[in-house]
């Protein structure tokens, strides 16, 4: 616990040195909710949404996009630790892989929460009216869905050698999930397979599930019950395949590809 501990407040500081993740990590999605807010806010009306704005109802994508950002941008780090020689040295210590999973997903789980509470304090702003009691299930949500955002990129770049596969992967996986999760329009009206997507997509709960605290008025969306359900799972989930990943292949992608060449004749 103590290795833990020690990773996670590691990614801590690193962070509060960097001021540019900072920017990077609230910069892009509030510039997209303004922006797609406000060139959707005339034309487009959210089917039983009884006259909700668009960036109303944009907002809880936006900051669940905002824990997306801050799970990749702290998860990035273990390819950084790799090419600077730390990762090799916490591997090769008595440090058990558990350990090394644990600090590194509560270090980026913590910093993801954090972006994502600081921006549903706008939450007023937009009409929205959650009491504190309100707040309390918004957060837990967050911090489920950070958990598993955080553990499904630690999962990806620890199998990954640079930084540019990193994001590609990201952007091929990460991004469409996101888009997925009726963040950015509902599932009304969609296409049947669209929406049959959004149905399977673990994130499209954890979204649900925010807008439901945030507003307990929201229409057409799957029970609060079932959604937080499927978000703590999609949590323990991806946690678990973190932590199977770093136990398989302690050392990287140089030791799966050790590995996959021993099995070659």
């Amino acid at each position: 616990m103590r290795a833990a501990r020690a990773l996670a407040w590691r990614e801590v500081v690193r962070f509060l040195r960097q001021p540019s993740r900072i920017v990077g990590a609230f910069a892009p999605p509030l510039v997209a909710w303004l922006l797609l807010g406000a060139g959707f806010g005339s034309s487009f009306r959210v089917p039983g949404g009884g006259g909700a704005s668009y960036v109303a109802y944009f907002f809880p994508g936006t900051v669940v996009l905002v824990v997306l950002f801050a799970a990749i941008f702290s998860t990035i780090s273990v390819i950084e630790d790799r090419r600077e020689g730390f990762l090799q040295a916490v591997v090769v210590s008595p440090v058990s892989p558990l350990a090394i999973a644990a600090g590194k997903i509560a270090g980026g789980t913590l910093l993801a929460l954090a972006q994502g509470g600081v921006l549903l304090l706008l939450a007023p702003v937009l009409g929205y009216t959650p009491s504190v009691a309100a707040l309390v299930p918004a957060l837990l949500v967050l911090a489920f869905v950070a958990l598993a955002l955080t553990g499904l990129g630690l999962a990806i770049a620890w199998m990954l050698e640079s930084t540019q596969g990193f994001h590609a992967i990201m952007n091929l996986f990460l991004i469409p999930m996101w888009f997925l999760s009726g963040s950015f329009f509902p599932a009304a009206g969609a296409p049947a397979w669209l929406r049959a997507a959004m149905a399977v997509n673990p994130l499209t709960y954890g979204v649900a599930a925010l807008r439901q605290a945030l507003d307990p008025t929201a229409s057409g969306l799957p029970s609060s019950g079932l959604s937080v359900a499927v978000t703590s799972a999609f949590a323990l989930g991806a946690v678990l395949v973190a932590a199977a990943v770093i136990n398989r292949y302690p050392a990287g992608p140089d030791r799966a590809a050790l590995r996959t060449r021993r099995k070659k004749p």
